[in-house]
């Protein structure tokens, strides 16, 4: 499928935590929830909607009933492919050999100490560039009218290690005479936002919210519509601040925010992994499509452009 990267799962417990992001007194988003938890967002994303949106026939609604009618039934069985095909761990890395200060992932990525104290830092300076860029998207939020809303917003930041191992791929791809701070700069979701907004004012809440964010001097270089795709729905776009930051938000309804977090998520993850055997992945996409099946198109979400500036 082609789109622009899905959300990774969300990270490791050592991401940093932001305090002192403008608009503190916002109540704090939800935490994305773990299996155990599923059922709780799953009834606060329903509230999203009214009964009259949820009964209501519109474009792209394949069939009478709703994603949310569904939900507990597909939430029961990504339960269930995740108990039979459990995600392989990796072994702990061998680090004996390695010099004190060096990097070393599960997935084999390796640091010098040189080369990890830029990464460190490297880090540090992303980071920054987030503290403004999340006031800047928290004062979005509050003035649109459309009811947007940043879901998963704690889940903004890639840990740590994942973005060290994203310098160590850069310096093989790229060359060991590359500098980890514009490697990650480049990344173009070290940073992830998610807007949530209602379906019958998803059109006007992705150009109001595009348009708003333009004007704070941001500016979009991707955009990808995946409303038509089988396995996905919504709008994931690619943006750069005047510091050369690179970032993504990602335009969503309740349904297809729920689905993608909290229904196939694990699926998409097995169905990119090369040890997934073909039986497996085709069962995978074919529970995606039924999944994304149920979720009603906005009116005018199938509209919004594709869009690639030249020179990213």
């Amino acid at each position: 499928m082609e789109a622009l990267d899905l959300p990774s799962k969300p990270e490791e417990p050592g991401r940093a935590e932001h305090t002192g992001d403008r608009g503190a007194a916002r109540p704090k988003a939800r935490d994305l929830p773990d299996p155990d938890e599923r059922g709780r967002l799953y009834e606060a994303m329903r509230a999203h909607v009214s009964a009259e949106t949820r009964d209501e026939a519109g474009p792209g609604r394949p069939r009478d009933g709703s994603y949310w009618d569904e939900a507990p039934g597909f939430l029961d069985r990504a339960e269930g492919y995740r108990t039979r095909w459990p995600a392989e761990r990796q072994p702990a890395p061998d680090r004996s050999a390695d010099p004190p200060g060096s990097f070393r992932s599960h997935g084999g990525f390796y640091l010098s100490p040189e080369r990890h104290a830029e990464a460190v830092a490297a880090i540090g300076r992303v980071r920054e560039a987030e503290s403004a860029i999340s006031a800047d998207m928290r004062t979005v939020e509050q003035e649109n009218r459309h009811g947007g809303r940043l879901e998963g917003f704690e889940h903004r930041l890639k840990g740590n290690d994942r973005l060290k191992e994203k310098v160590a791929e850069g310096l093989a791809t790229i060359g060991p005479d590359a500098r980890p701070e514009e490697i990650l700069q480049q990344v173009p979701d070290a940073i992830r936002y998610t807007f949530c907004l209602r379906t019958e004012t998803y059109s006007k809440g992705y150009y109001a919210i595009k348009e708003r964010l333009e004007s704070l001097g941001y500016e979009m270089y991707q955009s990808k519509n995946s409303w038509g795709a089988a396995e996905y729905k919504g709008v994931n776009t690619r943006w750069v601040n005047e510091e050369g930051q690179h970032f993504e938000v990602q335009f969503h309804i309740p349904e297809s925010f729920h689905a993608k977090q909290c229904v196939t998520h694990s699926a998409y993850e097995r169905i990119r992994s090369p040890l997934t055997s073909d039986e497996e992945r085709r069962e995978l996409e074919a529970f995606q499509c039924e999944v994304s099946s149920w979720i009603r198109v906005p009116e005018g979400a199938d509209g919004i452009p594709d869009f690639k500036k030249e020179g990213f």
